[in-house]
């Protein structure tokens, strides 16, 4: 029955929101974000304590108010999803300003593919929309399969409606990771969310200063095609999105695969905690984090846990954003 519900909610939100005048969803939006805030829920008090290691000379009331900003930019990326469906072209491209772009270009003009990889930050729906429809390229990800399996439908039209392509994570019948290496050595572009994966999958990361865990797909399958890595990252300014594509992830001199993927996936850690840094509040991450707030059972092997070899890299995920 919650799952129904869930279904239902989010099916509510693609149908009404899109057609309620903008002014009065962004007021709705940030009404729902207050109120969420205001209640303290397990999602809210996460996001605080995971704020806390991006600032932690924050006070506690400092701390309160970014997370209210961070609600509000989190309630910002669900309204305007909801209603990118009915955006046309002009609007896809007066609201967003990217930096970097000659990166991205760069690499697909050469023909060796590319690999954007993102974390959780503003809208990265917006950006994708942006790409296909403003610098022309089509391009795949990865979705994590949700229950119930109609939302996961609903999830995977919305996005193929943007112009993706979207491999299930699991459940398919096909290799992902497969299907990734091919599209790269077509000299296509992939584009992954890539910054947390506490399995064991994972790879252990340093990440303001403690550890965490972070797909090794992207870096592995850059590694395994010749594909270009570019970690981006989003910020909202205003009325607009801004971005900024970096430029590639050097490959490290090392014969190791596993070490090399390790390496590359910490480079792109780096980058992403500078993003974070200046713009917190739009980082949605309101799950844990940090291996430190696993339980302990949980977080012993996997902090002893080394990277996995190339071959057997998870892919990253283009999930949802979590629940409040």
């Amino acid at each position: 029955m919650r799952e129904k519900l869930v279904d239902v909610g989010y099916a509510a939100g693609w149908g009404a929101v899109k057609l309620l005048p903008e002014p009065l969803v962004r007021r709705l939006g940030e009404q729902v974000a207050d109120s969420t805030w205001r209640r303290q829920g397990k999602g809210v008090r996460q996001l605080e304590r995971n704020l806390a290691r991006v600032r932690p000379q924050a006070t506690a009331a400092e701390l309160r108010e970014l997370s209210r900003a961070g609600m509000r930019s989190y309630l910002r990326y669900w309204t305007e999803s909801f209603r990118l469906p009915v955006w046309n072209d002009r609007t896809i491209a007066d609201r967003i300003v990217v930096d970097g772009i000659e990166h991205l270009t760069g690499a697909m003009d050469a023909g060796r593919g590319a690999v954007i990889a993102l974390p959780h930050m503003a809208n990265w729906d917006h950006a994708g929309a942006w790409v296909v429809r403003h610098l022309g390229y089509n391009f795949t990800t990865v979705a994590e399969r949700l229950k119930p399996e109609s939302l996961f439908d609903r999830f995977v039209a919305y996005r193929e409606g943007l112009g993706m392509e979207v491999l299930p994570l699991t459940g398919g019948g096909v290799s992902v990771i497969g299907t990734l290496a091919r599209r790269l050595r077509a000299g296509k572009l992939i584009c992954l969310v890539g910054d947390r994966d506490l399995s064991d999958a994972g790879l252990p990361v340093q990440f303001f200063g403690e550890t965490t865990k972070m797909p090794a797909g992207p870096a592995a399958l850059a590694l395994r095609t010749g594909a270009a890595l570019m970690p981006v990252t989003l910020w909202y300014e205003g009325p607009v999105m801004r971005g900024t594509i970096n430029a590639p992830i050097e490959v490290p001199q090392v014969e190791d695969q596993r070490q090399a993927t390790a390496l590359m996936t910490q480079a792109m850690a780096d980058i992403w905690a500078r993003g974070i840094a200046e713009h917190p509040q739009d980082w949605h991450m309101l799950q844990k984090f940090w291996l430190a707030d696993l339980p302990a059972a949980k977080a012993a092997p996997a902090a002893a846990a080394g990277g996995p070899a190339a071959g057997d890299a998870s892919a990253g995920g283009a999930e949802p954003r979590e629940k409040v």
